[in-house]
């Protein structure tokens, strides 16, 4: 981590983030340094969907370059399912599978518009990125996973469900 530029935060500091954006402003006005990379939904799931992304990688202005990336399970599954499998189980299952195969696309370079907010040009980027690779869009965050759902959520989607019917 010393040889590059690591940019280092505890999530829930609320300094932090202020700092981090300072700093990745930094990054991206100075043309000698390399491109971020930046994993916005902050978790992995399996495969299907891209979830909610966090806005503030999306607040700094600057250009992004979306990446499409969807595994292949055929020949082995390189996601881990944390309340199935430990630890040492998943790594057994990585380290003796086929192969573990995965398409990328890179997709054409997109910044943000003018009359649009970093929620907006996070939800464009996430479709792109979704559509690129055969994914559907959720609005929820990744952490909902490993959290239990708001009540409020649950009965936002019920009314929603009740209006569809």
């Amino acid at each position: 981590m010393q040889t590059t530029q690591h940019v280092l935060f505890e999530r829930s500091e609320m300094k932090d983030r202020h700092l981090v954006r300072k700093k990745i402003r930094e990054h991206i006005v100075d043309k000698a340094k390399l491109p971020i990379l930046i994993f916005p939904e902050g978790t992995c799931i399996n495969n299907t969907s891209v979830m909610m992304f966090k806005k503030g990688s999306f607040e700094v202005g600057g250009t992004i370059h979306p990446v499409a990336i969807k595994y292949d399970p055929r020949f082995g599954d390189a996601f881990w399912n944390s309340s199935k499998y430990s630890m040492m189980t998943y790594a057994f299952n990585m380290m003796t599978s086929w192969a573990i195969v995965c398409n990328v696309w890179y997709l054409p370079p997109m910044v943000k518009e003018e009359e649009e907010d970093a929620v907006h040009f996070a939800n464009r980027v996430k479709a792109v990125i979704a559509a690129r690779g055969g994914m559907s869009v959720l609005p929820w965050d990744g952490g909902l996973k490993r959290k239990k759902v708001k009540e409020s959520f649950k009965e936002e989607q019920q009314k929603k469900y009740c209006q569809i019917v």
